[in-house]
This record gives C-alpha cells, sequence and structure tokens, in this order.
C-alpha cells in the first residue's frame, strides 16, 4: 500500500490580465524521505524575457534540490544548502544569458522556495513574492517584502515623507531582486518553521495581492479544513472577481501537512 504524502499541495497559475505569462511555478514530494518543495518565481523583463527568467530560477532550483532528495539517504545539511546554491546557479544563469546578448538587456525574477522536511519548512526568499502561514485563524506573512511598500510605510509612520507623497511614489519597485548581478537582500534563515496539520501555507506571486490580507485570511477561515486545491481555487476566484483590468500574473501555492 502506498504511503499517505507528508503533504497535501496545489499549484495554481494564471495570466491575468497580461500579454504574457512571466511566472513560473513548480513542486514535487519525495515520499521516501517525507520531503517535498515549492518554487515560486516572478519574471521582469518584458515580453519573453521575464518568462525565460523565471524559468532559469526554476530550472535552477530543480537542478540543486532534486539532487539531494533523490539521494537514497538524505543528507539534510546538503538539502538545505541547496536553497542559497539554487540562488547562486539561478544568478548565475540569468548572467550568462543577459552578457551574451549585449549591453542594453536586462532581465530578472523573484525566487521565493520552501523546504518541506517533515514537520520543517526551510525558506529563502528574493523580492515581493509572499510567504504567508495561516494558524490559529490568523494569517501572517512570513518573509521580507523586498520591495519599496515597506520603506515607504515606514516613512510615512515615521512622519518622513506625508501620505500625499507616498501615493506618488512606486511602491512596486523591487529592492532585491535576481538579475544576474549583485543580490541586496536574501533572506533564508537557519531555523525553520515548525508547521502542524492545522496550519496552511501559502506561498504566491505578487498578484495575489490583489487581494488584501484580510481577504486572503477570510478566505482561510472558510476553507481552511478543504484540501490544498479548494483553497488554491479560492483564492483564485476571489482575484478574478475583482475584475480589474490591470491584474498581474498569478501563481498560487498552497501546502498543508497531512501527518506528522
Amino acid at each position: 500500500m502506498l504511503a499517505t504524502p507528508a503533504y497535501d499541495v496545489a499549484l495554481i497559475l494564471n495570466q491575468g490580465q497580461r500579454e504574457t505569462q512571466e511566472d513560473a511555478i513548480a513542486a514535487r514530494m519525495f515520499d521516501a524521505s517525507d520531503a517535498g518543495y515549492v518554487v515560486i518565481a516572478d519574471g521582469m523583463g518584458g515580453h519573453e524575457a521575464g518568462e525565460i527568467a523565471s524559468e532559469m530560477i526554476v530550472a535552477a532550483w530543480r537542478d540543486a534540490l532534486d539532487a539531494e532528495l533523490e539521494a537514497e539517504t538524505l543528507n539534510e545539511g546538503s538539502a538545505i544548502d541547496a536553497l542559497p546554491l539554487a540562488a547562486m546557479q539561478a544568478n548565475a544563469a540569468i548572467a550568462n544569458y543577459t552578457e551574451a546578448r549585449g549591453q542594453g538587456f536586462n532581465m530578472g525574477s523573484t525566487m521565493l522556495g520552501v523546504l518541506l522536511l517533515g514537520r520543517r519548512v526551510f525558506w529563502i526568499s528574493i523580492g515581493d513574492s509572499p510567504l504567508y502561514l495561516f494558524r490559529d485563524g490568523a494569517l501572517t506573512q512570513v518573509n521580507e517584502d523586498h520591495s519599496m511598500a515597506p520603506v515607504i510605510a515606514s516613512k510615512v509612520a515615521s512622519g518622513e515623507i506625508t501620505e500625499a507623497v507616498a501615493r506618488e511614489m512606486d511602491r512596486n519597485q523591487l529592492t532585491s531582486v535576481v538579475t544576474g548581478g549583485a543580490i541586496p537582500k536574501v533572506d533564508c534563515p537557519e531555523d525553520p518553521l515548525i508547521v502542524s496539520p492545522a496550519d496552511v501555507l501559502i506561498l504566491g506571486s505578487d498578484g495575489l495581492q490583489y487581494i488584501s490580507d484580510t481577504e486572503i485570511q477570510a478566505i482561510l477561515r472558510d476553507h481552511q479544513q478543504g484540501l490544498a486545491q479548494d483553497i488554491a481555487e479560492a483564492l483564485l476566484r476571489a482575484v478574478q472577481a475583482k475584475g480589474d483590468p490591470d491584474q498581474d500574473n498569478l501563481s498560487i501555492a498552497v501546502a498543508k501537512l497531512t501527518r506528522t
């Protein structure tokens, strides 16, 4: 009899109202080692370039993680070290691609990946793709938003700028991203997040944030007992119900621990 996978995982990729799909998403479970992963990349750089950048992130992630998690004996230390290794390999691949196309060619991508080792969740984040934890009826964002949004909010809170000035600033400008050059910020904590079957993990590209955290929380409260696929589809329906003509590409991953 086949063992029940340690995690129930669902993925959704939606183009939104954009002309091209520059998001990429992937997941894989390794039942023999009770391990798995999810990775999301939100590419940028215009037609084709953004799509290529996000696929490079996913390809580098798979290259780094699959080799470790397919091993007959899991080396947890090496698997955890593969997270920053995947970022470095993706950055190098993007650097080589852009250099080959000459001066003035630019592209990049966010990177959000989680490594699931039993109840322990290790993660790496570069950019503004959110990682949420829903626990005890409350939603919290686990990772830092590497964009100007929190910087602007802090300046308003301190009185450095007014709300009127803040509204004129570009909140979506990224402060860290994988572009083939120096990466200003990489969030990759040594200590894992410990989850239980009552928790829900949500990963998304910033297209998910066309609905508010309060709205996401309400959806999770209504669907927390459902399958990961049910939750992901409910989130997608909520985004689509907004009918925003500028809706960005949307990636959603939902992961729930099924056994301990």
